[in-house]
């Protein structure tokens, strides 16, 4: 079939007006293709293949076109606005650093960011008692990359391998494509790092059952790479996506904690980067809580600020200190506008106690789900995730196969209807509204979501 492609043929569509959804004109817009010509003829192509929507403002969890159209956001622009599209406190902190007329410092001090730092610290467990302030989430793995390898070779020059998962997600830079181990992805490197490695992911579908054989199943994949040659002392740390991002796919606890047991024993660093589902998204500050585990370091981005370009690695003194005094930096980490705004994220998330709220709501939506899994069996899989995070695994009813084009296909149609899905290129379907969501419009979107299944299942 090959990849799936949206339409930029305008559609007419059946109108759809509701308290929290428009819809009045042909999809895509008419009007907007001018835009679209534009972004074709002058962005990298690497940018497109979301839905042909042209956004001219969000607000809460709706989002808005300059032609009259309104769509309820399933995607949080892909879980970042936690605490709601332009959240009015989040701009105002924005207003006021504005008219303080300070927009950049580099490495300079500013009170905002002694501000910010203080109040991060202060709402994060224990462990995390300095905290490494960058732009992008990638830059943050990168880090505690380069923090891992560190702490190894003060134990020995040997100690530098580092273990991530196939298949996570990790950034778009170089080391952080290596750990993803997906050879495609890297063929543009030219070259592999020896020492960094992967572990199979342990899908919840793979003939495991029960705590012993999931701890088991950690310990016979630790033996495949001993008899590769790779020796436990050697191993500096590892590095674990919360969850598997294109699915929004959760470990066996079993696994994680037999992992960190074994990262203990040997002095293994254990990273978890929680870029995508930090500051409540899975009812928990963070998703490695969910495990009832303590890691050593923690990398931060997309929700920690609601929208502005900050991300961030958190940890123990002793390893947030190991770089010298100017040798770890970036240009526009720290900016005063960045931490003015993930300051007032963060007050607004314990302040409107979304946490909570989160997870109340993740059992509207994951109930939602599971009764649509059970009326369209041969189209949904699985339904993953926690709080306000969830995925549908689409399978094709006819060979039961991952089928990526019909996933494709309902994020079309939702959006022909007045809802944001996050179109994943794969087998999946991936939701994640904004925290502050209220649960008439998220039923009202999983009843959409019903229409476009059952319009799939009658063609």
């Amino acid at each position: 079939m090959g990849k799936y492609q949206f339409s930029m043929k305008p559609k007419s569509i059946l109108p759809v007006n509701t308290r929290y959804r428009k819809i009045t004109s042909k999809l895509p817009v008419p009007g907007s293709l001018k835009i679209f010509r534009d972004l074709y003829k002058y962005e990298a192509r690497s940018m497109h293949g979301q839905l042909p929507v042209v956004w001219d403002r969000a607000e809460g969890f709706q989002v808005f076109d300059k032609y009259g159209n309104r769509w309820i956001d399933f995607t949080s622009t892909i879980f970042v606005t936690n605490s709601g599209h332009s959240n009015r406190a989040v701009t105002r902190a924005l207003e006021k650093q504005l008219e303080q007329h300070l927009v950049h410092t580099y490495t300079f001090a500013s009170e905002i960011r002694a501000k910010f730092l203080k109040e991060i610290i202060a709402i994060t467990p224990s462990f995390c008692q300095k905290a490494f302030l960058l732009s992008a989430g990638t830059e943050a793995t990168e880090c505690a990359l380069k923090l891992m390898r560190m702490h190894g070779h003060k134990i020995s020059p040997d100690k530098k391998t580092i273990l991530s998962f196939q298949g996570n997600m990790h950034g778009r830079t170089m080391a952080a494509e290596m750990l993803k181990g997906d050879a495609g992805a890297m063929s543009w490197i030219g070259y592999k790092d020896p020492n960094i490695l992967t572990l199979p992911f342990p899908y919840p579908w793979l003939p495991y059952r029960g705590d012993f054989e999931w701890e088991k199943k950690f310990h016979s994949d630790i033996e495949a790479l001993k008899k590769k040659g790779v020796a436990p002392d050697n191993i500096c740390g590892v590095i674990i996506e919360s969850y598997q991002g294109w699915g929004a796919i959760f470990y066996p606890k079993p696994y994680i904690k037999a992992l960190c047991n074994y990262a203990k024993k040997y002095n293994i660093l254990v990273t978890f980067d929680e870029i995508q589902g930090g500051f409540g998204r899975t009812g928990k500050l963070f998703v490695f809580q969910h495990y009832g585990v303590t890691p050593d370091l923690v990398c931060l981005g997309k929700a920690l600020s609601n929208g502005l370009p900050l991300s961030a690695v958190l940890g123990r003194r002793k390893i947030m200190d190991l770089s010298e005094i100017g040798s770890m930096s970036s240009t526009h980490s720290a900016n005063p506008l960045c931490c003015a705004a993930a300051l007032a994220n963060l007050q607004e998330i314990k302040s409107r106690d979304l946490i909570k709220k989160s997870a109340k709501k993740g059992k509207i939506l994951h109930s939602g789900l599971n009764k649509l899994k059970n009326k369209y069996p041969d189209y949904i899989s699985l339904v993953s995730g926690k709080g306000l995070l969830a995925a549908l695994i689409i399978t094709d009813p006819k060979t039961h196969r991952p089928n990526e084009w019909i996933a494709s296909k309902i994020c079309e149609k939702a959006m022909h209807k007045g809802l944001l899905l996050v179109h994943t290129g794969r087998e999946s379907v991936k939701l994640g509204p904004p925290l502050t969501i209220p649960d008439v419009a998220l039923i009202e979107g999983i009843r959409v979501l019903d229409e476009c299944f059952n319009e799939i299942k009658d063609k």
